[in-house]
This record gives structure tokens, C-alpha cells and sequence, in this order.
């Protein structure tokens, strides 16, 4: 690689075949996993049928996770799944995720090392972007282009341009990564990173743990990004190690690598950010929220569901009970993390609060189940989208914040900090 890149363009260029790539380029890459889920994947099943193809590129590398309407909450979620179990069965697929053994993709395949840094993956969701966390080059695609990739192991794009944006200073309290990425995109808005890779650097992501990390790449899409790369590290190596029994590779960007442009924050003024509705660009400091009542406080999703974020909110909540009139939902994103927060007290302590603990699935994230909100009803939640309609009825409303934010907000009934308890 002779001339100097930035971590997309190096992936890219090495999964091409082709010693550099540049901005604007076509290319065409081998992809090291492609992904659908039981809303996505039965329509990629059926073009895939419909081409009378044999067999999969390579049965390692497509993954089935049925997350979104689980356990299926009607006819036509349980014919969407019995569809992944029959075409994963068929073609051999070992990577199928099903019943006790499914969780929220996003975290589910990171936590089993099915995705490794340096990996070029594709998923039929818009939040594969979430393996950029770990130095991978991750994006959403059409159900039909994971249809073409699982028939020939490749796909195609267009080499985006890079932002580059560098977090230095440090963290005040109750705030992390998600507090960091509402702040971005609050600050350049959903579309400011349109089809572009967005790279998040700076002495705040180097001491960032992996969750944190997760949380920042998977909201590069409600920006419009193409993926949110971070790029390995020691962090990354020690979450990867004993995960995977795979190759992989560290790619890092020049120092003179070219950017599109390079946009720099101070930590230090960054406080708790609350997405008012309808968009997670409409972001305002949680000092600044107002007194906003709510009936609904969600905890989970690929966003903010791991373990870290569980204990973060049973820290929160431990010893309080949930507001009069308000329902809390906890959702642990996969069976590792369920047995985890089990074991360490966490559901416990969101059972003495008065929480409703479900099992993982993305649930009413994008208004599935569990947790659909009716007319007039507004709900907190640490998901990653707030659009009209997203967690049920037109006319309710979805905030979006950190779990610990969450977790006070439950207790008070209203939007508020840890500190007002």
C-alpha cells in the first residue's frame, strides 16, 4: 500500500485486491460476512430462491439472527423465522441464531468473534454499521444485495469520502459514547455524513471501553454515515482475544492520510444529551430538557444493551422503585449478557424496582413488540431512533438517551439526571 489512506480506504483497498484506493472509486470486494435478520432475510431468501443458485458462497459466512419479532409475537413473525430455520438448515448455514440461543445481532455476533477487525461485512440492517467499533468495515444494505453477496461472496461500492472527528478533554459525569454520538449528530445532523465514513478518534475514544465504542458506530447511520470506524487498539485486541478463533487484521490510518474534512470537540462542555422527537438530531443538553413526563422507559437494544449498560442503570436505579404510572423495560441484548446481569444481581435489582425484564430482542425498538406505546404516550429510550411512529402510534413520542439517564428518568416519571435522586 504505497500511498497514504485513512482505515476505510486501507480496508477496502485490501478486500479489492488493489494496492490503494481513492474517494469516488467503484470497487468490488470479497466480504468476510454477510448478515440478515427475520424481517430482512426472508425477502433475501426468496430473490436467492428465485436465482436457482445451489448453494451459499461460503456457509461460514452468512449469518440468520431472528431478533426483531422474538419470541414471534404473531403468524406472520413465526412464518418470517420458520423461513431463516428452513434455509438455514437447507444450505448448512452455521452461523443461525434461534430461540434460546438468539440475541440483538449486533451484539450477538461481536460477542461470539463472528466479526473480527479488518472484516469487509454487510448486513440487511442499517446498524451493521455497529463493527466499525472494532476496525471493521460494516455497513447496511438492500435485502436484495445480501440475496447477490450470499450467492457470490462479494459486493460492490463506491470509496467514501472520510470525516474525521477527534474528541479530546474529558468526560463528565453520567456521560459516555452515546452521549457523544447525539452530540455529533446534533451537531452536523442526520444527513451530515451522507454516504460518508465517519471516524471517530481523539484521547476520549482511546480511553473508551468496547461498549462505548459499539454505541458510537452503531448511531453513525442516523447521521447518514456510510460506516463509524474506530481504529484498533489495545482495547479492541483484548475484547477480540479468546472471542475468535479467526484471523484478523489491524488497520490504522496514516497520519497524513486525506480527510474531507476534520471536525474537533472539547469533552469537557459535553453534559448528558436527551433526542427530543422526531429525530436524533434534535438533541439538547439533559439540563435543558425541561420537564418532560413520560410513561415508558426502555433499556436495551444493539445501542445500549450490554452488560456495561445494565450495570450502569442497576447502579442507577438499585434501591429505588420505578414512578407510579410508569412501566420500565429492561431488555438484555443476548443469553451471555442475560446470565451475566443475572448473576451479578442486576435483574434483581431492576425487579425490586418494579421493572418488566424481557428476553433479548430488539422488541419495540422499531415498534415490534413488548413495549408498543399508544396515542399520547411518550417514552425514554436508550435505542437509537426517534422517528414519528418508531415505537408504536403516530402520535406518540420517543426520547432518546444514555441508560443511566434512563434509569433516573424511570424513577422520577420524568426526564432528569442520577444526581436528582
Amino acid at each position: 500500500m504505497s500511498k497514504s489512506m485513512n482505515i476505510a480506504e486501507k480496508i477496502l483497498a485490501s478486500h479489492a485486491g488493489l494496492d490503494s484506493v481513492s474517494p469516488g472509486q467503484l470497487v468490488e470486494v470479497e466480504v468476510d460476512l454477510a448478515l440478515g435478520n427475520d424481517i430482512t432475510a426472508p425477502i433475501a431468501i426468496k430473490t436467492f430462491r428465485k436465482a436457482g443458485v445451489q448453494s451459499v458462497f461460503d456457509k461460514g459466512k452468512v449469518a440468520l439472527v431472528a431478533d426483531h419479532f422474538v419470541p414471534n409475537k404473531d403468524i406472520m413473525s413465526a412464518e418470517q423465522a420458520l423461513m431463516l430455520r428452513e434455509f438455514a438448515k437447507e444450505y448448512g448455514i452455521v452461523h443461525h441464531y434461534d430461540g434460546g440461543d438468539t440475541g440483538v445481532e449486533h451484539v450477538l455476533l461481536p460477542e461470539k468473534g463472528i466479526v473480527v477487525p479488518g472484516d469487509v461485512v454487510i448486513g440487511a440492517d442499517s446498524h451493521t454499521c455497529t463493527y466499525g467499533a472494532l476496525g471493521a468495515f460494516a455497513t447496511g444494505v438492500g435485502s436484495t444485495d445480501l440475496a447477490a453477496t450470499m450467492m457470490t461472496g462479494k459486493t460492490w461500492f463506491k470509496v467514501p469520502e472520510t470525516i474525521k472527528f477527534v474528541f479530546n478533554g474529558q468526560l463528565r459525569p453520567w456521560v459516555g459514547g452515546k452521549d457523544l454520538i447525539l452530540y455529533t449528530i446534533g451537531d452536523i445532523g442526520v444527513d451530515g455524513a451522507l454516504y460518508q465514513a465517519m471516524e471517530f478518534t481523539g484521547p476520549v475514544i482511546d480511553s473508551l471501553g468496547m461498549s462505548d465504542r459499539f454505541t458510537m458506530s452503531n448511531m453513525a447511520i442516523e447521521a447518514g454515515g456510510k460506516v463509524g470506524l474506530i481504529n484498533p487498539d489495545d482495547v479492541t485486541r483484548q475484547y477480540v482475544e479468546g472471542r475468535t478463533q479467526r484471523d484478523y487484521t489491524f488497520f490504522t490510518s496514516d497520519p497524513d492520510a486525506h480527510y474531507k474534512k476534520v471536525i474537533e470537540y472539547d469533552c469537557n462542555d459535553i453534559e448528558p444529551q436527551v433526542a427530543f422527537p422526531h429525530l436524533p438530531e434534535n438533541t439538547r443538553p439533559v439540563s435543558q430538557a425541561g420537564h418532560v413526563e413520560l410513561n415508558q422507559v426502555v433499556i436495551g437494544s444493539c445501542t445500549n444493551g450490554r452488560i456495561e449498560d445494565l450495570e450502569l442503570a442497576a447502579r442507577v436505579i438499585s434501591g429505588h422503585k420505578v414512578a407510579r404510572g410508569l412501566r420500565l423495560i429492561v431488555l438484555p441484548t443476548t443469553p451471555s449478557v442475560y446470565g451475566e446481569a443475572l448473576e451479578r444481581g442486576y435483574l434483581e435489582t431492576f425487579l425490586k424496582a418494579g421493572a418488566v425484564i424481557g428476553p433479548p430482542t430488539c422488541g419495540p425498538c422499531l415498534g415490534g413488540h413488548m413495549g408498543i406505546l399508544a396515542k399520547g404516550e411518550r417514552a425514554l429510550a436508550t435505542t437509537n431512533r426517534n422517528f414519528v411512529g418508531r415505537m408504536g402510534h403516530p402520535e406518540s413520542e420517543v426520547y432518546l438517551a444514555n441508560p443511566a439517564i434512563a434509569a433516573a428518568s424511570a424513577v422520577l416519571g420524568y426526564i432528569g439526571t442520577p444526581d436528582q435522586l
